[in-house]
């Protein structure tokens, strides 16, 4: 285990953290709001930050893939731990425990909320608690190998912690440079929609934090009510769009960008997104037209609800827990699903459950005529059974801790759909649930005990399980190997 490599990576990301901590402090500036919070955890992450890179420094730069998923684990656990010491220390969320949490899910893009009344924050906490989401939705790592040359081509193996899905490929021969177009892409779409919603009548301010929380497709926003409080048509359809654009793969807004559009449009999985998308999209509006009798509104709030779910932002403009039993039963399905491998979006990835699919498929057609050869296979490549197996592998993990954090957080004495739709929002990073937890409710009605729990499983859904649960390997802290 490159220890040394470990820590001069944190404090590479601490120093990161003390840079952006300033864009806050800025903010309150602007609104004449009192910053020292923000400075004093800025100072906090700088003599941390540079003790690390000065002190650690590594005899060899290479990271192999124990070291690059314990890296990415701490590495999240201190950005979370440490980035909700300024609203506490500010006094926006008093209490560390629901500091935590919220920072957690804001890294985590998750969105789930213990507060009531958003709009009591200052203006530099809501920039902090909504920008946690910009930074998650890539990856912090990934940030940092696009503007720093940590080590050789085995960063790699951090972009297979940080990047959600089943596999993670190289756009260009360095990581680094993949990590600098996936970034440069990911901006790009940032500043797009920013214009297109300050266009729309939203202010600059909450124009530009709607973007940070569409783009880490993380859901928070400005207001208790969320994009329903805006009551615009327009709105409602910019962020809609850009979701389903923030949970397609990048790597197809990249083959798109170098002229192999053709290439792109042929991938498997967003034929599969869009169909899903389409077909969701109908049922829900045909489900609720009795409820607001014309056909424009139903398809109005399904196009939004269901991409919002689907993309995992869980932006809300409607309480669906009040829609027909079908609907709500069909969005939890959404949950699982989430968006493609490659995006900013959770769940387990669109890929995922085709590979999922494909496979018992094939298994029910071998027990059917058991001498035929059945292959399965992905945008017309064949997928290796060490890929299906650590598909299967991944789901059954993902099914353990859900239905753990589940019977956890049920000492609380809440009903099951609240429990277990709130495991798996966190799990999923969504955000809402049904029942208590919907989207007019608040994850404030958990003890501290499941608070804990579910932030942790908000960081073990980003990060893909592995990231989390190896950190507390014995093995994985053992210098041979």
């Amino acid at each position: 285990m490159n220890f040394r490599m470990i820590a001069r990576i944190l404090g590479a990301v601490l120093l990161l953290l003390a840079a952006v901590l300033l864009l806050p402090a800025l903010v309150g500036l602007i609104y004449h709001e009192r910053v020292g919070a923000f400075l004093l955890t800025a100072a906090i992450a700088l003599a941390l930050g540079l003790a690390m890179v000065f002190a650690c420094k590594p005899r060899r730069t290479d990271l192999y893939a124990r070291e690059g998923f314990a890296a990415v684990g701490l590495v999240w656990l201190v950005l979370s731990l440490l980035g909700a010491l300024p609203l506490v220390l500010g006094g926006d969320i008093p209490r560390y425990v629901d500091a935590v949490f919220e920072t957690a899910s804001g890294f985590s893009t998750t969105g789930a909320s213990v507060l009531p009344d958003v709009e009591a924050l200052s203006h530099a906490g809501q920039f902090w608690r909504i920008f946690t989401h910009w930074l998650g939705g890539m990856g912090v790592l990934v940030f940092v190998l696009a503007v720093l040359p940590l080590s050789s081509d085995h960063s790699m193996h951090i972009m297979r912690a940080e990047i959600p899905g089943p596999t993670v490929g190289k756009l260009v021969p360095r990581a680094r440079k993949t990590a600098l177009i996936l970034y440069l892409i990911y901006l790009g779409l940032t500043v797009l929609e920013t214009a297109l919603l300050w266009l729309g009548g939203m202010s600059f301010f909450e124009a530009l934090l709607h973007a940070f929380a569409s783009a880490g497709t993380g859901g928070f926003s400005t207001r208790a009510a969320s994009i329903g409080s805006f009551q615009s048509v327009y709105i409602e359809i910019v962020i809609g769009v850009f979701l389903i654009l923030f949970g397609t793969n990048f790597n197809l807004f990249y083959l798109i960008l170098i002229g192999r559009a053709r290439e792109a449009l042929k991938s498997e999985e967003l034929h599969w997104y869009w169909g899903i998308l389409i077909f969701s999209v109908a049922a829900i509006t045909l489900s609720i037209r009795p409820i607001y009798g014309s056909l424009a509104t139903s398809l109005r709030h399904a196009f939004f609800n269901v991409t919002t779910i689907v993309s995992t932002a869980g932006f809300g403009t409607e309480d669906f827990t009040r829609w027909p039993g079908f609907t709500q039963t069909l969005l939890v399905g959404l949950m699982f699903i989430g968006g493609c491998a490659g995006s900013t979006g959770g769940g387990l990835k669109l890929s995922r459950v085709m590979l999922l699919v494909k496979t018992a498929a094939a298994d029910l057609r071998k027990i059917a005529r058991p001498r035929s050869v059945h292959r399965v296979a992905l945008d017309g490549q064949r997928v290796s059974r060490e890929t299906t197996a650590a598909v299967y592998s991944y789901f059954v993990l993902y099914m353990l801790l859900l239905l753990t954090c589940t019977a956890i957080i049920s000492f609380d004495g809440y009903d099951f759909a609240t429990n277990f739709t709130a495991a798996l929002s966190c799990m999923s990073n969504i955000g809402p649930g049904l029942s208590l937890i919907g989207p007019s409710g608040s994850f404030g009605i958990f003890s501290d005990l499941s608070k804990i729990v579910l932030s942790f499983t908000m960081l073990c859904g980003r990060l893909e399980i592995y990231a989390m649960l190896i950190l507390f390997l014995p093995s994985t802290w053992r210098k041979a190997g």
